[in-house]
């Protein structure tokens, strides 16, 4: 192309846009806030890798929703940031995203082994080796940031760690080599979580057939249907360069239009589906939540004594 279109929002659809953000990113932090009070206040929670695993993603979700919305915001008021702490971002923004789908299988193979190995669930499934499987999602989540990171130290002198720069992932890594390699790279995990989930579901479709208790089996089956419903509105974010290439040519002056709902669909709504899972689904959750957040009004009745 011989000259760049640049489309700016104005200031009313940019206030606008980040009060949505904001507002939405407040409101689901708040519930699962919540839901994190909820865990620790009962210690049955702690010993059960259900929960673990739960809360886990909740606390990642968390953790995610705030580097998202404040990279989103700061877009707006002061894209451009020093080089370092842009790294920081985006690196934590990389790994809590990348580890939610990891979550997401984990958790259906928890369902998997609940359901078909119920009498080996208690040796399998402890908490210790919860927080073993944790510590590996962590790892495994944070080795495309750090080969980017390696990357990018290769190919940028060090000065470049203290300079301004816009905080957008493909303005450090120019390369279109970089990016192809990245994009494959996402494709290829995304794809091995979704063939862990399918065949999780498969098993336990078929289990829950034999199974003694009908109504555990089927509500187990729902957990990883609803897991896989978000990890389908999370890896819509893989094929948003697909998307573009579609859309956008048909409507070049929405552009930042586009880009923003693609963002809410991908980034925001599948966090709201966190609370829904175990948080409202779970008798025994919820209830705890009622009794720890309820107020409760006692009455006295001072009855005469009978002389």
């Amino acid at each position: 192309m011989n000259s760049t279109i640049w489309i700016v929002d104005s200031y009313e659809e940019a206030f606008a846009k980040n009060i949505v953000i904001v507002t939405l990113g407040f409101i689901i932090n708040f519930i699962n806030g919540m839901l994190v009070v909820t865990f620790f206040s009962n210690p049955m929670f702690s010993r059960d890798s259900r929960y673990i695993l739960y809360i886990h993603l909740v606390l990642n979700d968390m953790l995610m929703i705030c580097v998202s919305v404040t990279l989103y915001v700061l877009s707006y008021v002061s894209p451009h940031l020093n080089a370092s702490l842009c790294c920081i971002l985006l690196v934590l923004g990389t790994t809590t995203f990348m580890i939610t789908p990891l979550n997401l299988a984990g958790m259906a193979i928890e369902r998997f082994i609940a359901i078909c190995k119920p009498l080996h669930h208690s040796q399998i499934c402890t908490p210790q080796r919860t927080y073993i499987f944790i510590c590996l999602l962590w790892v495994l989540g944070a080795i495309p940031s750090l080969a980017d990171i390696i990357i990018l130290f290769l190919i940028q002198p060090i000065s470049f760690f203290r300079s301004i720069v816009l905080c957008y992932l493909f303005t450090l890594f120019p390369s279109k080599a970089h990016k192809d390699r990245a994009t494959a790279s996402q494709v290829i995990f995304m794809s091995l979580v979704w063939i862990i989930l399918i065949y999780t579901y498969c098993r336990v479709l078929f289990t829950a057939r034999k199974a003694v208790s009908k109504g555990s089996a089927n509500k187990a089956r729902s957990t990883i249907l609803l897991h896989g419903v978000q990890l389908l509105l999370c890896m819509l974010s893989y094929i948003t360069p697909v998307m573009d290439m579609i859309v956008l040519p048909f409507f070049p002056f929405h552009r930042t239009k586009i880009s923003f709902c693609v963002y809410l669909l991908t980034n925001i709504m599948p966090r709201l589906l966190s609370p829904l899972i175990y948080g409202v689904r779970d008798q025994t959750f919820m209830k705890q939540m009622k009794e720890f957040f309820t107020c409760r009004v006692i009455i006295v009745k001072i009855v005469p004594s009978k002389s």
